[in-house]
Formats: C-alpha cells, sequence, structure tokens
C-alpha cells in the first residue's frame, strides 16, 4: 500500500508545481504560499476529522511535538523558497534542483539515523545528482 501512496504523493507533488507555476503569474510568492498553506491546513484538519483521529492529540509526547513542529518549519521554510524560485525560474530548472532533496534526504538518514546505506542507495544518489545537473545545465 505504501508504494501506491508513494506514486500518488508524486502525481500530486508533479501537479502542485504546474499549478503553482500558472497560479503564482503576477502574485508575491509569499502571499501565494500563505494561501497553499491555508488550503493545507483546512485539508489536513478536515482528514483528521473525517477519519476520526483528532482524540489522538493528548497522547503526542512532548518529543514528537518538538520534531512535528520543527518539520512544519523545515516545510514552510521548503514551501516559500520553492515558491520563490518557481516565481522567478522555470518549472524545468527549479524542480529538478528541489528534488536533490531525495539525495540529501538519503544521507541525512544515514548520518542520524544510522539507516543502512548500501550501494544501490548510494548509485542511485549519484545517479540523481547526475541527472539533475543535466536537467538544469
Amino acid at each position: 500500500m505504501w508504494l501506491l501512496f508513494a506514486i500518488l504523493s508524486a502525481v500530486f507533488a508533479a501537479l502542485t508545481s504546474i499549478l503553482a507555476k500558472v497560479g503564482i503569474e503576477g502574485v508575491n510568492s509569499n502571499l501565494a504560499t500563505a494561501i497553499r498553506t491555508v488550503v493545507v491546513v483546512i485539508m489536513a484538519w478536515g482528514m483528521v476529522f473525517l477519519t476520526n483521529a483528532q482524540g489522538g492529540i493528548a497522547q503526542i509526547s512532548k518529543k514528537s511535538w518538538t520534531f512535528l513542529i520543527l518539520s512544519g518549519l523545515a516545510t514552510g521554510a521548503s514551501w516559500l523558497c520553492y515558491y520563490r524560485a518557481l516565481q522567478t525560474g522555470e518549472v524545468s530548472k527549479v524542480v529538478p534542483i528541489d528534488k536533490l532533496s531525495v539525495v540529501i534526504t538519503l544521507i541525512l538518514a544515514f548520518v542520524f539515523l544510522h539507516e543502512e546505506f548500501t550501494k544501490r542507495p548510494v548509485i542511485g544518489c549519484v545517479l540523481i545528482g547526475a541527472g539533475t545537473l543535466v536537467m538544469v545545465l
């Protein structure tokens, strides 16, 4: 099931880039990010209530709160930078560079989460990095 959701995530992320590029025309990138964020917040809380998950708030530990807040701040910073890049750059160049996050994530997972970093992920990271260079140069 994770694979289906991962594929859907990629499809929606692709749509996000195209829709954002069209929608951001003539709009301040920070304002556009704020509008997008409000929509995401409404949608996320809608899913919480739709699935009756709101009761779990009380069980969230301080550590989880801390890291979820930090993750939210990182997401916000990413979205602000992404929308600014989209506003001034071409989607076909911004998106591949943004997707270098895959390489950075794998490196951080290895360093901080001590996940296994075998030959396959290393080769994949090199190929993603090389592919990014080919796409943007």
